[in-house]
């Protein structure tokens, strides 16, 4: 089963980090990120920049808006994802709490929908 693991981070927690900390936890993210993709279990991985490089776009009554960001006043941004195999949101979720910035912010973990099953029911 795939679940997506989303990073999110709060920058005053990164910040308040001793200096080198945050490269010594990258480094060892890498690390388990390239331990699990040779077991075959990270999919994908990527970081996402910073919040105020970003978009949001909105349809309403026909009306396309698109605003920049950020969008919202949270401690917390969305910072990258994992995609990995596990099999239960239990296991999943001990997965999420070997990376590092569980420490610095939150990591949800969501299963992913098998778009195929979807397309099927929906018959497209």
């Amino acid at each position: 089963m795939q679940f997506l693991l989303l990073v999110y981070t709060d920058e005053s927690l990164l910040e308040a980090l001793p200096e080198g900390e945050y490269d010594t936890m990258m480094r060892a993210c890498l690390a388990h990120a390239d331990e699990m993709r040779g077991e075959g279990r990270l999919l994908a991985s990527q970081q996402l920049e910073a919040p105020a490089s970003a978009k949001a776009v909105r349809i309403r009554n026909g009306r396309t808006t698109v605003v920049d960001g950020p969008f919202a006043e949270t401690k917390e941004v969305l910072a990258g994802f994992n995609l990995i195999e596990a099999g239960s949101i239990e296991e999943a979720a001990r997965i999420a709490a070997q990376f590092p910035w569980a420490r610095t912010g939150c990591i949800e973990v969501r299963p992913v929908r098998d778009m195929d099953a979807e397309r099927r029911r929906v018959g497209a």
